[in-house]
């Protein structure tokens, strides 16, 4: 136990590798530590690795090589029902012939829990998720949104300080699912629970965690809060992945102060963040958020670079105004605006000039 209280980690993947058949690794090297309390989703598409590794820190799934502990113990060793950990999965597995009551009594009695505090803690649970009323229905006569709650609840109902969640929402519809993002990362900040989430949903993996780990190939690619894994991506990989993003290939003419001077394949001039190129006549891929881009003048510095665009189609789509643009060879750059008293609607057909400040436009790596 002093292993956790001296670096602060709750849950800590050291070195940890997977293989299934001996030879492929899903899971390279992973190295990951997290405090008490935190909300961390592993994000990534499918394959990348991360569904993996939450079946390895549940205990279904073991590690080729490494180590994972939790609160300052390995577990690797510990079968799943030992560890005490919460599971919510996507297909919420209720038991269909116990009633909801009954679904969650069901982890207390494994656990030899006494039949009066039972009770209790099904009926705390039950009201924590808004469902005290349904202790006697079967799942059956449940809404998809009301089940899921139910499965929160039986995850919460022994009070493990760690719930493992696996794309809970993805059987959900929208607004529905909007719902519980809110629901979920709300009781989990309220009651301290320690939770790592898997989602391929860049949207939910912003909207609820208090970090995000990146998967990609196996490997985490980048860990950061959400506003900085958006607003500062570490390579080409996450730039495309979170988020929508404007690309134009290009080459390093120069780089000082901070700033690095992109020639473009088309022969354009812009200024960038350098963030993973260091060398002259280096390639890059450069990144630009679509609601980073201006097109009035009056909003850019007088020694910006401008680039030449022409407007190929307007969406209105209530809140915001999208607008695709071809850029430097690139028919599918996007410009977001809000819709704002004022705000010009430019026109499909139109030629404007482009711009942005430098630090919100990136040069990343060309894979």
């Amino acid at each position: 136990m002093a292993d956790a209280s001296a670096n602060g980690a709750f849950v800590e993947f050291e070195r940890v590798q997977k293989s299934y058949d001996g030879e492929t690794l899903v899971v390279k090297d992973l190295n990951l530590s997290m405090p008490k309390g935190e909300f961390l989703t592993m994000l990534g598409p499918s394959g990348s690795g991360k569904t993996t590794c939450l079946m390895m820190l549940a205990g279904f799934e073991t590690a080729t090589h490494g180590d994972i502990r939790l609160d300052g113990t390995s577990i690797n060793n510990i079968p799943p029902h030992k560890r005490g950990i919460g599971m919510v999965f996507q297909n919420y597995a209720l038991f269909p012939h116990m009633t909801i009551a009954e679904n969650l009594a069901f982890p207390l009695e494994v656990r030899k829990i006494g039949k009066a505090k039972r009770e209790e803690k099904v009926k705390r649970a039950l009201d924590m998720v808004e469902m005290g009323d349904f202790g006697g229905r079967r799942p059956a006569q449940l809404s998809g949104g009301q089940q899921q709650r139910v499965a929160l609840a039986r995850a919460l109902v022994f009070e493990p300080e760690l719930v493992l969640m696996d794309e809970p929402l993805g059987a959900l519809d929208k607004q529905l699912r909007e719902k519980m993002q809110f629901e979920i990362t709300d009781l989990a900040h309220r009651l301290g629970i320690t939770t790592v989430y898997v989602t391929h949903d860049q949207t939910e993996a912003l909207t609820m965690s208090d970090r995000v780990a990146v998967f990609d190939d196996g490997r985490i690619q980048q860990l950061a809060p959400p506003d900085q894994l958006y607003e500062e991506p570490e390579n080409s990989f996450v730039a495309q992945f979170i988020g929508e993003n404007n690309t134009l290939e290009g080459t390093i003419k120069e780089i000082k102060g901070g700033l690095a001077l992109v020639q473009l394949d088309d022969g354009g001039l812009i200024d960038c963040k350098p963030i993973n190129v260091s060398e002259i006549g280096q390639r890059t891929r450069v990144s630009i958020r679509p609601e980073r881009v201006e097109f009035n003048p009056a909003r850019l510095s007088d020694d910006a670079h401008t680039l030449k665009a022409e407007v190929l189609e307007f969406i209105y789509m209530g809140d915001i105004f999208r607008t695709r643009l071809r850029v430097a060879g690139n028919n599918d750059f996007i410009v977001k605006t809000r819709n704002a008293p004022g705000q010009v609607r430019l026109k499909p057909g139109e030629q404007v000039e482009i711009g942005w400040l430098p630090e919100d436009c990136r040069a990343l790596d060309a894979a």
